[in-house]
């Protein structure tokens, strides 16, 4: 889905959902991610919630359920500490509802008619991306020019992180130099604006190119391993099963740990 344009400096993707026949429901995977995301949705008895959902540092497996809408909206890197005021720190591993972190009444309404009453029926995404792309604009504004440069610093530095797939690892400390900030600044920027530090944030970006490159790779592991910044196969292996919870093969396979209620 396209990123209207007043977001997508907050914003990296949109994704939905809608629901299906309970026999057609997949299972919820939730992939490491250590981007920060909102999530609306929806429920069959015609409630909605405004979501916050914290980096996730591991993989977590769950029985499908009937969201009739759920909607997806990725942050950039160093956004969601200017949009949700509180170090990301404190939201990693956490779903929390976005009314307990904005606790500014005037800045919450502009969002909050997405949830003050029942949810119509056939919810409408553009009414909820209206409200959204009114009401996290606003937000920004509050923000110092300190809390701006900040923000940018977090996004250049996890720009620089990602840009290594295949290539030679950068190490934080010439990544830093190249920023003109000291190593440690930039770590405590990180994990205050992200929620983990460089390396723990390199360790996921690495599974995830995995999991988006490693179905048309199954035959070829030790190729991934090197494209996905890996030292070789035996280390991609390791990495994924830690955060995932089940080997490379098992996952692409479609054998899950025990699904769990959501």
């Amino acid at each position: 889905m396209t990123v209207p344009a007043p977001l997508r400096w907050l914003v990296s993707e949109i994704t939905s959902m809608r629901a299906c026949a309970p026999a057609e429901r997949p299972p919820l995977v939730h992939v490491p991610d250590a981007d920060t995301s909102l999530i609306f949705r929806t429920t069959s008895a015609r409630r909605s919630a405004l979501l916050v959902v914290g980096p996730r540092t591991r993989a977590s497996y769950h029985v499908g359920k009937d969201f009739p809408l759920c909607l997806r909206l990725r942050l950039r890197p160093g956004a969601a500490r200017l949009l949700l005021g509180v170090p990301m720190t404190e939201l990693v591993d956490q779903v929390v509802g976005l009314e307990e972190l904005w606790d500014d009444a005037a800045l919450w309404d502009g969002a909050a008619g997405l949830t003050a009453a029942p949810a119509p029926p056939g919810d409408d995404v553009t009414r909820v991306l209206g409200r959204l792309q009114a009401a996290l604009p606003a937000r920004i504004a509050a923000r110092s020019n300190a809390d701006l440069a900040r923000s940018e610093l977090v996004r250049a530095t996890a720009q620089a992180l990602r840009d290594q797939a295949g290539q030679q690892r950068e190490p934080v400390a010439a990544i830093a130099r190249r920023l003109a900030v000291s190593e440690r600044h930039m770590r405590d920027v990180v994990r205050d604006g992200i929620g983990v530090p460089p390396k723990r944030f390199e360790r996921i970006e690495r599974v995830r190119r995995v999991l988006a490159r490693g179905r048309a790779h199954t035959a070829r592991w030790a190729q991934l391993a090197a494209t996905a910044g890996f030292y070789d196969q035996s280390h991609m292996a390791a990495e994924f099963r830690t955060l995932m919870g089940v080997p490379p093969a098992a996952f692409f396979a479609g054998r899950f740990p025990s699904l769990q209620p959501c």
